[in-house]
């Protein structure tokens, strides 16, 4: 190709697809993703690339056996193209096609895993009418911008802003460790958790909160220190120490014997877990059963664990 673009008297008009698979597939470096992203195939996908390229009479991208990377003249191109076409799928969100039967929920992995899952079957048997479409992820929803997520389960103290937060129900700290770990240490025994490897917490007031209130003293360091509840679990199943297992949380690998309880002693913890949707939402016909039924399955596990039943204690509550 040469090095500069042909001259046209009418200038350079490419169509509006060939630029949004020039930029799906720059951002994500592979075709093969960029194609599924788009539903279309790896060879329909090629085509409309290289028809851009024959257009501008420039390469736009590097092909390598890793994936594809933009040329310099491509990447002056993304650079100019893509706000504007992010400009026009904002735009055009409002007037997308709103289905109340379709329903988009965001929930954390291990709740969703440990608490929802198990529940849901009930759900849709109930409401075979409803498409409950379901994001694992842990990032926070941006909800101003509408037609991506419908609501949220998320955990906290439920003050975000702009949001409906709905209270579902607390959640429970205990001592928790694997089986080998529990086995090793049966001689220091739990009254003395101190002398145990502890797993520093992702929130730094919960073993200082807990030696207050159940007896004992802060260890002079922890085994490991962890950010995430998720991968704070993980390592005591792995035998690196004690965590503080949120109790909703760890109800399945508590089930499998993954983990055991340390002692029956727990303690509420200042977070609590919420459905979050925006005020638009109040009339969403799938949200508003979903609400329902998971406002009542919430009352029965609270119930559960407030009365200290050995199921509760354990994280099984049903």
């Amino acid at each position: 190709m040469n090095s500069t673009p042909a001259t046209r008297p009418d200038g350079i008009r490419a169509p509006l697809h060939a630029l949004q698979g020039f930029v799906a597939a720059a951002r994500a470096g592979n075709l093969t993703r960029a194609a599924e992203a788009m539903h279309l195939t790896v060879s329909a996908l090629s085509h409309q690339i290289r028809s851009l390229e024959q257009r501008l009479d420039r390469r736009l991208f590097e092909r390598g056996p890793r994936g594809v990377h933009p040329t310099a003249d491509g990447q002056r191109l993304l650079e100019q193209v893509s706000p504007h076409l992010d400009a026009i799928e904002e735009a055009l969100r409002p007037f997308a096609a709103r289905r109340d039967d379709v329903l988009t929920l965001s929930v954390v992995p291990s709740l969703a895993s440990a608490w929802l899952l198990p529940r849901l079957p009930e759900f849709l048997a109930a409401q075979p009418q409803v498409e409950l479409n379901l994001l694992s992820d842990a990032a926070v929803v941006d909800f101003s911008r509408p037609g991506q997520v419908d609501a949220a389960l998320r955990t906290g103290r439920g003050q975000w802003p702009g949001v409906v937060a709905e209270h579902l129900f607390d959640d429970w700290l205990a001592p928790v460790a694997s089986p080998a770990l529990a086995a090793r240490m049966r001689k220091a025994g739990v009254e003395r958790l101190q002398d145990w490897p502890l797993l520093g917490d992702p929130d730094p007031d919960a073993w200082p909160a807990w030696f207050a209130r159940h007896g004992g003293d802060m260890p002079a360091r922890f085994a490991a220190r962890f950010d995430d509840a998720e991968a704070l679990h993980r390592a005591a199943t792995a035998g690196l120490g004690v965590a503080l297992g949120r109790l909703t949380r760890v109800r399945l690998l508590l089930e499998s014997r993954q983990l055991r309880r340390l002692g029956r002693q727990r303690m509420k913890t200042d977070y609590a877990h919420y459905l979050v949707y925006p005020p638009r939402n109040r009339g969403h016909a799938a949200l508003g059963a979903f609400r329902d039924w998971l406002h009542g399955e919430a009352r029965v596990h609270a119930a559960a664990m407030a009365r200290g039943s050995r199921r509760a204690r354990d994280g099984l509550t049903r």
